[in-house]
């Protein structure tokens, strides 16, 4: 049975190896290849670092375990960054080892994230996925919306992302207290 919990400062350097190998695997098929080798684990250790040391904006990180508890994936979001949709929280990342998905683990770390967003007093939530990244049906499928696309550079590319959006975040966060 997976197990989720708040992200601490020491697994920093595991969910940065989970972030840039997530990264790859994802986006190797939607990113130049130029732009998906631009991230390392270097980078990435020293970012969850700052991150889980002193988070900003709100921010929230959970982790996800497996049965022999190893974190496989995470989600991090807090305060919506943009102020231009009319929503309060975003989800700024999620990533989950390729193994892990499609088996219900990303399903419990939105809908914990969403309960601790709620908590932490946010009414609605986005995210921003590329446009033709086929996960954007994992999220159409817990009831967001697509709300707008924009242009985002990426290393030295541009892309589009489109923002999916849940108005209320109750019908996420009740399903996580079941």
């Amino acid at each position: 049975m997976p197990e989720l919990r708040l992200a601490r400062l020491e697994d920093a350097e595991t969910v940065a190896n989970i972030h840039v190998a997530s990264w790859k695997s994802t986006y190797k098929d939607l990113l130049d290849e130029r732009d998906v080798s631009n991230i390392t684990v270097e980078n990435r250790i020293a970012l969850w670092q700052t991150i889980l040391r002193k988070p900003v904006n709100g921010q929230i990180a959970y982790v996800i375990e497996n049965d022999n508890r190893e974190v496989v994936g995470f989600v991090s979001g807090g305060k919506e960054r943009t102020r231009n949709y009319g929503y309060d929280g975003e989800i700024y990342a999620i990533y989950l080892l390729d193994e892990y998905q499609g088996q219900g683990y990303g399903t419990l770390l939105i809908r914990t994230f969403a309960r601790a967003m709620k908590g932490a007093g946010y009414k609605s939530l986005l995210v921003w996925v590329l446009t033709h990244n086929p996960s954007s049906q994992f999220y159409i499928k817990l009831g967001a919306h697509p709300v707008e696309a924009e242009k985002v550079t990426i290393g030295q590319g541009t892309y589009e992302e489109t923002a999916y959006g849940w108005k209320t975040i109750e019908e996420l966060a009740e399903e996580a207290a079941n």
